[in-house]
């Protein structure tokens, strides 16, 4: 007997390798993978402009990202939150952040399916034209908007799902499920954080397991057995840190980092 509907995933035809260069840009679901990405040691950048929810506001950190960074990324992660976006009136602009400034300086603005296909394509073409190798994992977030009703929350996530399947179909871009994941397998409030919106610790690191399945191949997982035991060693809060033994301990872990970082080239 079955008691989840578990979502099929097939394996993708390309591999994430060890300590690629990683760009995550989105909602603060792409915060949390990124993290997981970064503690294993992956050569990260993170939302370097700031969270962004909308399509418009990826492409906007895409746009300036490929114009200031010399940052070359083997792979980005768009995550996408909600199709609401705000304009400033004075200058009929999509604005990326509000600033905390009143209302009634924007107009709000629901995105069709095809502004957020245009968005979302003119930022993996801006990606392409700083490396054309470069291959891009596009999913929509799990974190529901409460201050949209849950009705609405729901519209905007479909909205995004046509999108980003429509997306999906081009050249270098793949589609991660993982709002269905969440949906689906993890239907359950246990899985979420206690405001009932966010998935919990527990979530992401299955949403986490679920992506490494589907991504990594025999290399990247050689890697990560490696780098398990030295991670916990290193992350270890000793009873008494001034000690001999813990000293001696740890003075070993940090052997086997250095071991670690000449084998697979990376950054300390």
């Amino acid at each position: 007997m079955e008691f989840t509907t578990k979502v099929n995933i097939t394996k993708s035809s390309w591999t994430i390798h060890p300590c690629e260069r990683m760009l995550f840009v989105g909602s603060c679901f792409a915060d949390n993978i990124g993290k997981r990405f970064h503690e294993e040691k992956f050569n990260t950048d993170i939302n370097p402009y700031g969270v962004m929810y909308n399509p418009a506001s990826i492409l906007h950190t895409v746009e300036r990202f490929c114009e200031e960074s010399e940052y070359k990324p083997d792979n980005a992660f768009l995550t996408l939150g909600t199709n609401h976006v705000y304009i400033l009136n004075e200058t009929g602009e999509i604005v990326d952040n509000c600033m905390k400034k009143p209302q009634k300086l924007f107009t709000e603005k629901v995105l069709s399916t095809d502004e957020c296909y245009n968005y979302l394509r003119k930022a993996v073409m801006r990606l392409m034209s700083k490396n054309r190798d470069i291959r891009i994992i596009i999913t929509v977030s799990p974190i529901r908007y409460r201050k949209y009703g849950y009705h609405e929350s729901q519209l905007s996530k479909a909205t995004l799902l046509l999108a980003a399947d429509k997306l999906s179909k081009e050249e270098h871009v793949d589609y991660f499920p993982a709002y269905e994941i969440m949906n689906d397998e993890l239907r359950d409030y246990r899985f979420y954080k206690e405001d009932m919106l966010h998935p919990s610790d527990q979530a992401v690191q299955y949403i986490w397991e679920r992506f490494a399945e589907t991504y990594f191949g025999d290399d990247t997982n050689e890697f990560l057995n490696e780098w398990k035991p030295i991670k916990e060693a290193l992350n270890h809060k000793p009873f008494n840190p001034e000690g001999d033994e813990y000293k001696s301990f740890i003075a070993e872990a940090k052997k086997k980092y250095d071991s670690l970082v000449k084998k697979w080239g990376i950054n300390k």
